[in-house]
């Protein structure tokens, strides 16, 4: 059955009511009908009921019952009543019981029409007895008492019926019984039944689901009260919070209970913990895996040698002279167990991959030069190793030279830390020339022993799971990535997700260019299909939705935008004795750069003498010359401050430590350092000035004028030169004076400032030691407001 349409012209008519009268019931309520054969909705009909039953109360039902009974012996038929009763009760659709405009009606059942053998009740009537209950879910039935009313309407209450309206068919002792029932009754039960109702509701407490963080806002929705009795409670419980507020789990876990609210965790369950697969592995599941090494050295000092070296002790019979090495990792056979080369920049292989929190390494092999010692960068691999925390076997390269003096580089590793095997100590040093393939089967037996001793181990029988070393964008292949992996066997064809790169892997080859369908833990391989080159050092995950994958790779995406723009917490002087205080720093890092060794020992040991109960000072690296973007990466991945004495960072660390938030200190006085650290330390920083580098100008020429002195001919390569601004003269990233501008000229003419890729003339107050090349740093001090 359609859904019947309801005029405003047959309500008007059915309620004995004129058409005006019902428009300007719902001009008042509603909007104003556009005529009188507009359809009605549901709302408005609602309306139009309310505001006629309002405004026609009757003194009680019993008034409608007794009215009936009166007028419907006048009406009567002469009929067989005994005859009927005996018929079966069935409905006979008359033609005259079609509605008006051809609507079928409900006839009443038989019994119905014994009681009241015709049902010609004046319409005009009905508005001043017609109570209709448009209550929703009320909780008494009130449908029983209507059910008199209806039948004196039926094709009224057909209409209702055809809306959703119930017609109920009752006895006459069950209608009797009804009668009785008056308007005070039934506001009793109902005042009943809304008591049980409240009861039943403090009986059960209700159950609040919170996050590990909420609003006090969102809290008081949840658990159904209004925000002021939350805030309240939680003033109550010593914590002021508006409702906008965020608070966590357990202060809200704490107020939800004393307000009588069952408490249980929301665990929310991101894309990445139902994609990426990181369980525990069980030890039965473990086998022993391959170790990845790294050479690292000063420049020279025979690392690309060794390599090479290595890949042709094991060159399989048959392929003459060396590989072509595709990738940046390969695999040795040593005594048939395979070793992993990683052929990355020793610091890098640390550095980069350890700010992203991804450990790769598990060996790492320092060459020294017998003939030159340990050299800067030597410490500084140094450094590297032991702040990623892995074992350090030494090679003492070149001993085939005449000047060779392996017992003296045996001397200075003990001055960094690395006592010899042979002298008591725990560090393995094999001498060894990578020219002649002197030592090298040895150094290679070491490096499978210790590996041994390491007891290396992974789960093959998983998703594969490991590290990006390197990536890049191939002409004719897209984008390339070489995978170390870790864990698990990476299969051809696998879905895989490297921070926000995914792809299906279409191409995997291993470090000879071979095609290969699957690779175990701790073998390098190339691979094709990624939507992008990842980053090194991202780690990368096979996975099995690739929809989610894609999904996961977007909100990544998302995050990283928004990381870009939030500022980034740093460690720096100024909020390092917060940090103290809230137990975040336990070991403050430093790395210290002089311009010569003894400054660079002396800074070292003075300021790791601060160390106390609270905080341990550690220099983690020490060096002579200009700070380098080497410093700044270690720096960045420790979470260290630079320490800078009479030397300043050259123009890649100063991007370097912008774009990495590393804090540079630079000084000229070591009591100011120390003096400045220890207050730090102490919370009693109070910066009056800082230095505001202005600019860099370049000393293309210089010139002797008798009366001036020297005059610098130079040329501004970035920011800008002030007259009157103090400068400083650097000389191969050593500072050799600190002082005023005496004067700066353009031309002949006084210059008020000079800006990036002009030239300027300019004199330095009581200095006339100015070579061409030297970089004049121009900078003010700036007052800080307290």
């Amino acid at each position: 059955m359609g859904i019947e349409k309801y005029r405003v012209h047959e309500v008007a008519k059915d309620f004995g009511l004129s058409t005006k009268t019902i428009t300007e019931i719902l001009t008042k309520y509603a909007e104003a009908p556009k005529n009188h054969m507009q359809a009605l909705t549901d709302r408005e009909l609602s309306l139009i009921f309310d505001y006629l039953t309002q405004h026609n109360q009757v003194s009680g039902i019993q008034a409608i019952f007794a009215d009936a009974y009166q007028e419907s012996p006048k009406k009567a038929e002469p009929a067989a009543p005994a005859a009927k009763a005996q018929q079966p009760a069935r409905t006979i659709p008359q033609p005259s019981q079609q509605g008006q405009h051809g609507k079928p009606s409900v006839q009443p059942s038989a019994s119905v029409q014994q009681q009241k053998p015709a049902t010609t009740q004046p319409t005009t009537r009905v508005p001043q007895k017609k109570i209709v209950d448009t209550r929703k879910g009320g909780d008494v039935n009130l449908a029983k008492y209507d059910q008199r009313l209806e039948d004196l309407a039926p094709e009224r209450a057909t209409r209702m019926q055809q809306r959703g309206g119930k017609e109920k068919i009752r006895t006459n002792n069950q209608r009797r019984g009804n009668m009785t029932f008056s308007n005070k009754r039934r506001q009793d039960e109902q005042e009943r039944m809304r008591k049980l109702q409240l009861e039943i509701a403090k009986k059960a407490p209700v159950k609040v689901m919170i996050p590990d963080e909420i609003s006090v806002g969102e809290l008081a929705s949840r658990m159904k009260k209004t925000g002021a009795e939350v805030v309240k409670c939680l003033m109550k419980n010593g914590i002021m919070a508006s409702l906008p507020q965020i608070i966590d789990y357990d202060t809200a876990a704490i107020i939800a209970e004393e307000m009588g609210c069952k408490v249980e965790h929301e665990v929310t369950v991101t894309i990445e913990d139902r994609l990426i697969d990181d369980h525990e592995d069980k030890a039965e599941d473990l086998v022993p895996r391959a170790p990845v090494v790294v050479v690292m050295g000063h420049v020279d000092h025979g690392k690309t040698s060794l390599l090479d070296a290595v890949r042709k002790t094991n060159v399989a019979a048959g392929e003459a002279g060396g590989i072509t090495q595709h990738i940046g990792a390969y695999q040795v056979q040593v005594n048939g167990k395979p070793i992993t080369f990683l052929d990355t920049p020793g610091h890098e292989a640390f550095t980069s991959m350890r700010a992203r929190g991804a450990m790769i390494t598990d060996i790492a092999i320092l060459m020294v030069a017998a003939d030159d010692g340990i050299m800067p960068q030597t410490v500084e691999s140094i450094n590297h190793a032991k702040a990623a925390n892995i074992p350090i076997i030494v090679a003492i390269n070149k001993i085939d030279k005449e000047n060779a003096n392996p017992d003296k580089v045996l001397q200075q590793l003990t001055e960094y830390g690395l006592v010899p095997e042979d002298w008591g100590g725990e560090t393995i040093c094999c001498k060894v020339s990578a020219k002649k393939n002197i030592g090298i089967e040895n150094l290679l037996e070491m490096v499978t022993l210790t590996a041994e001793m390491a007891e290396l181990k992974a789960n093959p029988n998983r998703a594969g799971q490991g590290t990006v070393i390197e990536a890049r964008l191939d002409k004719g292949r897209g984008p390339v990535a070489t995978l170390l992996v870790q864990n698990g066997t990476l299969k051809q064809g696998d879905i895989i997700i490297a921070g926000t790169a995914v792809g299906r892997i279409r191409v995997m080859t291993d470090y000879k260019g071979n095609r290969l369908t699957e690779a175990g833990p701790s073998v390098p391989v190339e691979v094709a299909g990624l939507s992008e080159a990842p980053s090194a050092g991202s780690p990368f995950f096979a996975v099995a939705d690739e929809r989610m994958a894609r999904e996961l790779v977007e909100q990544r995406k998302t995050e990283e935008r928004a990381k870009a723009a939030a500022p980034v917490q740093k460690v720096s002087l100024e909020n390092l004795f917060d940090q103290i205080q809230a137990g975040e720093r336990k070991e403050l890092a430093l790395i210290v750069k002089a311009d010569v060794q003894g400054s660079v020992e002396a800074v070292k040991a003075s300021l790791e003498k601060l160390s106390n109960e609270e905080v341990n000072v550690k220099v983690i690296h020490g060096g002579v010359g200009a700070i380098n973007e080497s410093d700044v990466m270690l720096a960045a991945s420790s979470g260290a401050i630079i320490v800078g004495f009479n030397v300043r960072p050259d123009a890649a660390a100063r991007d370097g430590a912008v774009r990495q938030n590393v804090d540079m200190r630079m000084y000229r006085v070591i009591y100011d350092c120390i003096d400045e650290i220890e207050s730090a330390m102490k919370g009693m920083l109070a910066p009056k000035f800082k230095e505001v580098v202005l600019g860099h100008a370049e000393v293309r020429q210089t010139y002797k004028v008798s009366s001036i002195g020297t005059v610098a001919g130079c040329y501004v390569q970035d920011g800008k030169i002030v007259r009157a601004c103090s400068v400083r003269v650097v000389r191969d990233g050593i500072v050799i004076h600190e002082g005023q501008l005496a004067s700066l000229k353009r031309f002949k003419d006084d210059a008020k400032e000079v800006a990036e890729n002009y030239e300027c003339g300019m004199t330095i107050e009581k200095f006339n030691d100015i070579k061409e090349g030297d970089i004049i740093e121009g900078f003010t001090m700036q007052e800080i407001s307290q």
